[in-house]
């Protein structure tokens, strides 16, 4: 009987909403409305506040019952905070649900914890929880999930598992709960916090009219669910505090602050680069950084710009990608649900992104600012220096104890350390003669006596 009744808790959750109002639109509007609020991403601060502010709109009269909707690797607020959160979870004076969904959704850490927090639990089928690390304890009282609260500290247990260990609150021994509208239909009759909710109307239907042979039939109509997002300056927020946004602007920043230090003036790409710089820094104030890799990512980018300056990928361009690589990997510290790592996706793209930007992208667009007449440069035409390194044609020559791209004529090829004379300046890139049997052009060598 039960199962049967299951099932239609199913049928009848999965009906269209258009099937669902047209069933029973007086009744559904005299129940009162369940908040629904994602908790998506780290649970830091912004995402904490958000709960609270859930639960106080709920208690204010407006709803029923409020479902925390769960999507989450972990948390980075502090333990104080998230214990305070669970705190307030027990003093609510309606019940709270929480589901973790939709399908491929998982809880992890403090954010699996909200399952033994609440009132009524439950997960989509594809979904996994775990990784709680150490119970909180809330008000002196330890969590818990009953028989898979030892597997759950450490391992991952999906909807299926989790149900059979008890580790979810629903006493409705479904396949799982796909959608939200399930929750409405499983929290009805529930008894919590001095409150029986009323989520679910049955609505008899006379079928002769409908042509269906005189047979009155049963129609299940949950309450509405009131859904609730961050705002938008939360939002921004909470999405720049997570890993990947944080790392990617903290890259572009320092390589616009580069680019912006090679060429002349203060324009918009200093102005986008410190906004870019300003954002990264609330990522690194909410999440936990690790020194060495800051170091790194910081010296990578000095070991990049030393050989922008020159206009040439060398050595120092082979030890930044290697140090930014390194930072990519060791950056950020662990969460409560374990080490927080770049995805894969991410970290090509930041680390090939960057590569080609400072090998080919960036030489060349310094090359293009300084494709002008020359910007207080005039002196070193007829200066000499030597050849650092072969030059032909092009190379890198060291003209008053300063190193620069260099570009010889294809006749007259310079050899390492031999002398040469400045006789024009192309951007950053010096255009040089040897100091003996220089060519005219492409066909004719000086004389050499």
């Amino acid at each position: 009987m039960r199962r049967t009744l299951a099932v239609a808790c199913l049928a009848a959750a999965c009906a269209s909403p258009a099937v669902a109002l047209a069933a029973g639109d007086a009744d559904a509007g005299a129940l009162a409305p369940v908040d629904v609020v994602e908790v998506n991403g780290l649970v830091d601060d912004v995402v904490v506040h958000s709960i609270e502010r859930a639960i106080a709109r709920a208690e204010s009269g407006e709803a029923q019952a409020l479902v925390l909707q769960v999507d989450s690797d972990g948390a980075v607020a502090s333990r104080a905070r998230i214990e305070a959160l669970f705190e307030r979870i027990a003093a609510s004076r309606v019940p709270i649900g929480v589901w973790v969904g939709p399908t491929t959704a998982r809880a992890m850490g403090a954010a699996a914890q909200l399952v033994a927090a609440a009132d009524v639990s439950a997960m989509a089928p594809g979904t996994e929880i775990g990784r709680t690390g150490r119970l909180l304890a809330p008000g002196g009282t330890t969590l818990s999930f009953g028989a898979a609260t030892d597997e759950l500290r450490t391992g991952l247990l999906d909807e299926t598992r989790a149900r059979e260990l008890g580790a979810l609150r629903l006493d409705i021994p479904d396949d799982g709960v796909p959608v939200v509208r399930n929750m409405l239909l499983a929290m009805d009759g529930l008894a919590a916090r001095g409150v029986v909710l009323d989520t679910v109307r049955d609505t008899v239907q006379d079928a002769t009219a409908s042509g269906g042979g005189g047979t009155d039939q049963v129609v299940r109509e949950a309450t509405t669910a009131r859904f609730f997002k961050l705002g938008a300056w939360e939002r921004l927020l909470h999405t720049v505090a997570s890993p990947a946004v944080t790392f990617l602007l903290a890259t572009i920043g320092l390589a616009l602050l580069i680019f912006e230090l090679f060429t002349a003036g203060i324009g918009i790409a200093g102005s986008v680069a410190a906004t870019c710089i300003v954002l990264a820094g609330h990522g690194v104030a909410v999440l936990p950084i690790r020194p060495l890799g800051a170091v790194a990512l910081v010296a990578a980018m000095v070991a990049f710009a030393i050989d922008v300056q020159v206009g040439i990928p060398r050595l120092f361009t082979a030890v930044g990608t290697a140090l930014y690589v390194v930072a990519a990997l060791t950056i950020f510290g662990p969460s409560d649900a374990g080490p927080i790592r770049l995805p894969v996706a991410t970290l090509v793209t930041a680390v090939v992104g960057t590569v080609l930007a400072f090998t080919v992208g960036m030489p060349s667009m310094v090359r293009t600012r300084f494709a002008t007449p020359t910007i207080g440069r005039e002196w070193m035409i007829g200066r000499e220096g030597v050849a650092v390194g072969a030059i032909g044609p092009d190379g890198v020559a060291r003209v008053e104890g300063a190193t620069w791209r260099a570009r010889t004529n294809r006749a007259t090829p310079i050899a390492d350390g031999d002398g040469l004379r400045v006789v024009a300046i192309d951007g950053v890139t010096l255009e040089v003669e040897p100091l003996v049997g220089a060519a005219r052009d492409y066909r004719e060598r000086r004389g050499r006596d």
